[in-house]
Formats: C-alpha cells, sequence, structure tokens
C-alpha cells in the first residue's frame, strides 16, 4: 500500500511534535506549548476527516494514529505531573493504567495468536487475533484527559492556576481512570477473539485511520 498519505504525514508530524510540547513545558514557555499543543489537536481531527472521505486508509495509518495520539498524551502527562501542573499521585495513577493496559494487551496478543507464534506474526498488523472494544468509560476518560491536559496546560498562560474547576477536573479524571482500569481487567467483553484469525494465509482487516481502541 502507498504510506505516503495526507493524513500518514500529518500523524507523523504530531509525534514530531510531542517531544518538543514536553520539551517547551520543562522549560516553562507554556505559550508557545499551549500553541503547538492546539496545532497537534488539529492534525489529529484532519489526518482522520481526510483519510475517511479521501479514500487514503491505510494499515500503517490504523496503527499510527492511536500510538501518536498515546504518545503525545503520555508526553504530556509526564512533562505537566513534572513542572507541577498536575499533582504528582495523579500523573503516576495515569501512567500506571496504560502500563497495565499495555502489558495486558501485549498477553492478550499473544495467547489469542494463532500458531505458530513467531515475533514477526506478532508484530504483523493484518493478522488480528482479537479485538478490543473499548468500554464507554474509556472514551470517557480519554476525553476527561485530553481536557484536563490541555486546561492545565493553559491554567498558567491564562491565571487560573488554582481554580476550583481544575480541582474538580482532576479528581474526576482520577475517579474515570481507576474505573476505566477496572473495566478493562474484569469486563470480559471488552476483548473479543477473533475466530480462526491470524492463520496461515488469512487476511486481516482494518477500520482505517479512525481512533484506535481508545486505550
Amino acid at each position: 500500500e502507498n504510506i505516503y498519505t495526507l493524513p500518514n504525514i500529518l500523524t507523523t508530524s504530531r509525534l514530531i511534535m510531542s517531544p518538543i510540547i514536553g520539551y517547551l513545558i520543562s522549560t516553562h514557555s507554556y505559550t508557545h506549548a499551549l500553541g503547538l499543543l492546539v496545532v497537534a489537536g488539529l492534525t489529529d481531527l484532519a489526518d482522520g476527516y481526510i483519510a475517511r472521505n479521501w479514500n487514503m486508509k491505510t494499515f500503517l495509518g490504523s496503527a499510527l494514529d492511536p500510538a501518536a495520539d498515546k504518545v503525545l498524551m503520555t508526553v504530556l502527562v509526564v512533562a505537566e505531573g513534572a513542572a507541577g501542573l498536575i499533582p504528582v499521585p495523579l500523573a503516576a495513577l495515569i501512567l500506571g493504567r496504560d502500563i497495565g493496559l499495555i502489558a495486558g494487551t501485549a498477553w492478550v496478543r499473544y495467547n489469542t495468536l494463532p500458531p505458530p507464534k513467531t515475533t514477526k506474526r506478532y508484530f504483523d498488523l493484518s493478522l488480528p487475533s482479537a479485538e478490543v472494544r473499548p468500554p464507554m468509560i474509556s472514551k470517557l476518560n480519554t476525553l476527561l484527559q485530553l481536557t484536563l491536559m490541555s486546561a492545565s496546560l493553559a491554567a498558567p498562560v491564562f491565571g487560573f492556576l488554582d481554580h476550583t474547576a481544575l480541582e474538580v477536573l482532576q479528581w474526576t479524571v482520577g475517579l474515570t481512570t481507576v474505573w476505566s482500569g477496572a473495566q478493562y481487567a474484569f469486563d470480559k467483553s471488552v476483548i473479543k477473539v477473533l475466530p480462526q484469525a491470524g492463520a496461515e494465509g488469512g487476511e486481516g482487516t482494518t477500520g482505517g485511520q479512525g481512533k484506535g481502541t481508545g486505550l
């Protein structure tokens, strides 16, 4: 497939912007970091829209897009936690949940991949073996986390660092983070094993350059 599409270029640009945003936060250049975050958000909206409406969906894009989102969110959590824009315990909770989900997803992938279980087949996106169905609380949690990261970065720029609404949002994100993590861990309907997926000669499918699994 042609991987050099505009959506993939936009997604790659978001990956490149992520560490720059983290560096700007670490140097307390909050205004520049906020501006670059807005640009990154616009690329996130544009890549999916273009991929869906101009027939530019690719296997690479279906994996790269949610990965770019997760990299950006992780950078924001680490950088803002280190800068004191969000409480360190909350940052640790968010990162801990994500690490747990990554480990759990990796384990499910290994257990559901039909033999032979080789490294090449394990990372072959065209051989899906299980489908993750993100629960509604996970989607809500992702939205609230992004809202909190954006608001926390805007707080020193517009002068509302100690606003009560920001503290309420922090507690809400903490609650939804625990709730969504528990649902992934205990709700068996979240993971659907695909029948006969990954067999030799089988073909994989993808939903295109959408929002991925929401993990």
